[in-house]
């Protein structure tokens, strides 16, 4: 049993020195496939080095060539033009400021065009401003005109007492304010006490009768140092009479008749009919 121990623990050292002596052999190998293959790579990228290198060699003489080619020309060129290197700068930096002028004068213009875009702008809000407002004063004419058509068909036309002519009387104050506005005569109101001469306008008037259950009266009329009586009129019948140098036409209407002997109205005097000193003045 012992010597057949003894014998196996050679055996068992030769396998191990077998075995590293195997892997050194492929470490090796796979050096050597290692290096072939690193050298042929390095042939390559030298061979690929070496071919640039002739390609640069060969562009650097093309370009020196050319180079030279286009020196000769543009001798040609400045022979041909019989213009000097000195020349050349002058028409250059000529050429240079010409551009810069351009670029300003390109500046200038866009400047100026913003700002008459803007002031076109300006022009077209305030159109619409106008445009807006003038709509706005069309439809208050149109407003107004309406209003003087209901007004007028408001209005009450009557014959007066002198040779049935025809006008519009006023049967109120409201009233008398839209005849006001008509602008066509002139309009003076009064108050008239029985017994009383009063001034309006440019001629006197005097309530003589009143008669309130009925709504008439009697009223005298002074002007021209004429007297002109209008006997037992009614309430909105127009009295009417000619006064001044040049005749003109002139009329009274009696709104109202108080039970306490007083009537209310207005004289209608024409334009250009001489006006009271007091309203003159004033």
């Amino acid at each position: 049993m012992t010597d057949e121990k003894i014998q196996e623990v050679p055996r068992t050292h030769s396998g191990a020195l077998l075995a590293a002596i195997a892997v050194a052999i492929l470490l090796a190998l796979g050096g050597i496939i290692w290096s072939y293959t690193l050298n042929s790579k390095l042939a390559a990228q030298q061979q690929a080095l070496a071919d640039t290198s002739t390609q640069n060699t060969n562009l650097a003489a093309a370009l020196k060539d050319t180079d030279a080619r286009l020196n000769v020309a543009t001798d040609e060129l400045k022979t041909s033009l019989g213009l000097t290197q000195k020349q050349l700068d002058t028409r250059a930096a000529a050429l240079q400021a010409s551009e810069a002028r351009g670029e300003r004068t390109t500046a200038r213009l866009a400047t100026e065009q913003k700002q008459t875009e803007g002031q076109v702008a300006a022009v077209s809000t305030a159109v619409t401003d106008v445009q807006t407002d003038v709509g706005g004063v069309k439809t208050d004419v149109a407003k107004t005109k309406s209003d003087l058509a209901d007004t007028n068909t408001q209005l009450t036309s009557m014959k007066g007492d002198l040779n049935g002519h025809s006008s519009l009387i006023a049967r109120n104050g409201a009233e008398l304010e839209i005849l006001k506005h008509k602008g066509d005569r002139d309009y003076y109101q009064f108050t008239l006490v029985k017994g009383q001469k009063q001034q309006v306008g440019t001629v006197s008037l005097e309530l003589k009768r009143a008669d309130a259950k009925r709504s008439r009266y009697t009223i005298s009329v002074y002007s021209d140092d004429k007297q002109y009586e209008k006997k037992d009129k009614s309430v909105n019948e127009p009295l009417q009479f000619y006064s001044g140098k040049d005749p003109m036409l002139f009329e009274i209407v009696v709104n109202n008749v108080s039970a306490k002997n007083t009537v209310t109205g207005y004289l209608s005097s024409p334009k250009g009919a001489p006006v009271p000193v007091a309203v003159a003045e004033r």
